[in-house]
């Protein structure tokens, strides 16, 4: 058996042609347009490809995109105060901070200061509880994206057996939470799973698992379940060549559904922003 792969282009070329529609209907209706204002602090040439990405995905889709590019020497309170005037700014729908931050800058503290109905990313403590209530509107991109990738397998998902790898606010932890809303039984594992040596036996009882830790090739093939759907959101450089957090080769012979690395998550994430960001503006114009 070899896995069939789950590419995110497709699914997202599916959402992008759902959002272009529901975009044009908003702006015939309000006369205005959804509007994105993302922030650089400094330079990283790992941001600079994903601002490149929001911005062709915000003009494809009809979304207005401001890029603000900060000084590495800015400090928090002049950022906090920045993100003060875009939550007061009407024709702001969504704001969204790169990262990385320059040190002395607390991402959490800068976070909590962008208005939670302006968090194109989702990372507000608000959206965050929200997702733990099962009724948000911005969810935190990355994990909606490894949702979508499981839901357009079609499989029936109550009840089933999940493993995600890794606690991070961005994915795992809100990840759990949306496979929880939809009765999955889910187990998170994190770095102790590892140093205590019984990750293998856990990712061996997944019928759906998530890696998301940025570690090449950490979860070996034949840790996988038969018939498994396996979402992998790591990507890593190798040489010349970029990998997952799973081994892949080996993986896709016992998986029944599988993402690539590249080509899986990531092109679904920035979809998710710009779907966070209408979501946004629907609430503000409502």
């Amino acid at each position: 058996m070899s896995a069939q792969l789950l590419e995110g282009k497709v699914i997202a070329g599916k959402i992008k042609e759902g959002l272009k529609a529901e975009i044009q209907s908003l702006k015939q209706k309000t006369n205005l347009s959804p509007r994105l204002v993302s922030i650089q602090v400094g330079e990283n040439p790992a941001s600079a490809v994903y601002i490149k990405s929001q911005k062709k995905a915000a003009e494809n889709l009809g979304i207005e995109y401001m890029l603000e590019t900060l000084q590495a020497n800015i400090t928090q309170a002049g950022l906090i105060e920045l993100l003060g005037g875009l939550n007061q700014d009407k024709g702001v729908s969504g704001v969204i901070v790169q990262l990385p931050l320059p040190k002395g800058i607390d991402y959490k503290t800068v976070m909590s200061a962008i208005s939670p109905a302006k968090d194109a990313e989702g990372m507000h403590p608000e959206n965050l509880g929200r997702v733990l209530l099962g009724n948000f509107r911005m969810a935190p991109c990355t994990a909606q994206a490894a949702m979508e990738l499981i839901s357009s397998t079609g499989v029936e998902l109550y009840g089933k057996e999940a493993v995600v790898v890794g606690h991070s606010e961005i994915v795992g932890k809100p990840l759990s939470m949306l496979l929880l809303n939809k009765f999955v039984t889910t187990t998170v594992c994190h770095i102790a799973t590892g140093e205590r040596g019984v990750l293998p036996e856990h990712v061996k009882r997944a019928e759906i698992l998530v890696v998301a830790v940025g570690k090449a090739e950490l979860v070996k093939g034949d840790w996988i379940k038969e018939g498994a759907i396996v979402i992998d959101v790591g990507i890593n450089r190798v040489g010349d060549k970029l990998v997952g957090d799973v081994e892949f080769e080996k993986a896709k012979e016992r998986a029944s559904f599988i993402t690539p690395v590249p080509g899986g998550v990531g092109p679904l994430t920035v979809t998710m922003l710009m779907r966070n960001v209408v979501n946004a503006f629907k609430a503000q114009h409502s």
